[in-house]
């Protein structure tokens, strides 16, 4: 599944990783190093398990917790309405 967000979601690249503006709203979301390489992953056209693999071989964690981390993070997003 590519990821897309909406037209009123701005994302900006930092020192720590990604910042979310959802401007409808004026609240922020920080993403951290893993989950900007999750969102980053998704956007170029990978899948979830694109970004699975991705966390895996960038940080030293279990593919089991990187599946629940790609999820939970994905599904924050959708909740939250940032997702197109």
């Amino acid at each position: 599944m590519t990821l897309r967000f909406g037209t009123d979601v701005s994302t900006a690249e930092t020192q720590y990783g990604t910042v979310l503006l959802d401007q409808r709203t004026g609240e922020y979301w920080e993403l951290n190093p893993t989950g900007a390489l999750v969102v980053r992953t998704l956007m170029d056209d990978g899948d979830e398990a694109a970004a699975v693999t991705a966390l895996v071989a960038q940080f030293a964690i279990d593919r089991d917790r990187a599946e629940r981390d790609v999820t939970a993070l994905v599904s924050d997003l959708r909740n939250a309405g940032l997702l197109s």
